[in-house]
């Protein structure tokens, strides 16, 4: 399993397109494989700061929902509520893997027991 962390900086007057854009891209994930966990929104603290979070089975299942990108008229849509609207400022990717609850009695990659 692996995690997609993408944090944006937002224009924090364009908050309804962000959210407009959001919503839409949670659709699409979760259309492709994908789980999606959610946009996390300013509400205290700065208020230019954004964070989406989406889970694939793997690495291979995620480059296979990138490969859309450009080419799929739906995802090319989406992207076009960012790029009209300037709800998006910067954002950066990186991947993580989850350590969940259930995983609290479980020892994980380099650990010995």
């Amino acid at each position: 399993m692996i995690t997609c962390v993408v944090r944006y900086t937002i224009d924090p007057r364009k908050i309804a397109a962000f959210e407009r854009f959001g919503r839409r891209w949670m659709e699409l994930v979760r259309a492709h494989g994908g789980v999606h966990h959610g946009y996390f929104l300013p509400a205290e603290g700065a208020s230019d700061e954004a964070l989406a979070l989406f889970t694939f089975p793997g690495l291979a299942a995620y480059e296979e929902y990138r490969r859309l990108f450009g080419r799929d008229p739906e995802f090319i849509e989406a992207d076009r509520i960012r790029d009209e609207s300037g709800c998006v400022l910067r954002h950066e990717r990186t991947f993580m893997r989850p350590l969940l609850p259930g995983d609290l009695t479980s020892e994980g990659p380099g650990e010995a027991s």
